[in-house]
């Protein structure tokens, strides 16, 4: 009996599902025939309802309980599911939903769960996160997901609160505008000082006549609120056209947002995967992480410091933060120029 009903468990993370697109869009091209259902946390669910080269049939918000998820499952009357996520409590819930074939990596102890479990590949061979999402799929004989980079649009009711949110904030239509996204969600330490965030504000305002928008989720707000308070202080000129709509934007509002900038500054965070998934030039400025394994994927200008302890990955810095604080406020500004100009990254 071939695959008819398949659904796929993608990331948790809205950065990590943006880097699964490319083994999504190869698991729909080949089961074109089949009815394909995304199971997602709310969150990746709404990222999935825009378009993408995913194109699901079905999005489901999967609930956190595992009984919940277990019943919501068991009535999409899946024959096949694929599990993009590691964790054992994922390929439980398929086999507490009675779906008959199960695929995924052989981790955490749970490869009793699978009918079809794929050995992870060795570190060397995997340098970025969207390649390990690749080897899977092809480990299962899904082929092409190689030759395909992610792809996000907002759908027509998506750009229409993205473009309410702009002019209700005051930004004309035809602004140059830069997008801020100073949080992540990982910890502070992935962050670039808030201070030297609101300078590039000022300058691009100043310099380019631009205006500059935040973005990013409700936990980012602290860092909105430092930027706002930095230009109040010390460029009350630039002030005004430097937008915050940290914490107000629906996922599907801020593909929106990203649509309309010219070039997007960001920390290694969803905002960052998601603004070069919509196309758009990205600034990325990575500290403790690994830019190899999670550089925005495309052409796009990636600033490190030379600091003999990153990538440490760690949350939160113990001493003093030198590979975000030696990458200058000069460094950000000339890379985004740079993008603006449609310059290739160095």
């Amino acid at each position: 009996m071939g695959v008819t009903r398949l659904v796929v468990r993608p990331p948790n993370w809205l950065g990590d599902a943006v880097m699964a697109l490319p083994a999504l869009a190869a698991v729909r091209r080949h089961f074109a025939d089949a009815h394909l259902t995304m199971a997602a946390s709310p969150v990746v669910a709404a990222l999935l309802r825009e378009q993408t080269h995913a194109a699901p049939d079905a999005v489901i918000d999967l609930p956190r309980r595992t009984p919940d998820a277990v019943r919501v499952l068991r009535e999409g009357s899946f024959n096949a599911g694929l599990l993009l996520p590691n964790s054992w409590r994922s390929a439980w819930q398929f086999y507490r939903a009675q779906i008959a074939e199960r695929w995924g990596y052989r981790a955490s102890l749970r490869g009793m769960l699978l009918t079809r479990g794929i050995g992870r590949p060795p570190a060397r061979e995997v340098r970025h996160q969207a390649d390990y999402y690749r080897h899977l799929v092809s480990a299962l004989g899904i082929p092409g997901s190689e030759a395909i980079a992610p792809w996000i649009a907002p759908r027509p009711s998506s750009r229409a609160e993205g473009d309410r949110l702009l002019a209700a904030a005051g930004v004309p239509g035809d602004a140059e505008l830069v997008g801020l996204a100073p949080g992540a969600a990982y910890g502070q330490a992935k962050q670039w000082p808030p201070d030297r965030m609101a300078a590039v504000a000022a300058r691009l305002v100043t310099d380019r006549d631009a205006w500059c928008v935040l973005v990013g989720a409700g936990h980012d707000r602290d860092a909105g609120r430092a930027i706002e308070s930095w230009l109040r202080t010390h460029a009350p000129a630039a002030a005004a056209r430097v937008v915050n709509l940290i914490g107000r934007t629906s996922v599907g509002a801020l593909v929106a947002v990203f649509d309309r900038t010219a070039a997007v500054v960001a920390n290694d965070s969803g905002g960052m995967h998601l603004a070069a998934a919509v196309g758009r030039p990205v600034v990325a400025i990575f500290g403790p992480t690994d830019e190899r394994a999670t550089r925005p994927i495309g052409d796009h200008h990636v600033l490190t410091a030379s600091a003999f302890c990153r990538p440490c990955m760690l949350r939160d810095c113990p001493i003093d933060h030198r590979c975000m604080k030696r990458i200058g406020i000069d460094d950000v500004l000339a890379a985004v120029n740079a993008a603006l100009a449609g310059k290739a990254a160095l």
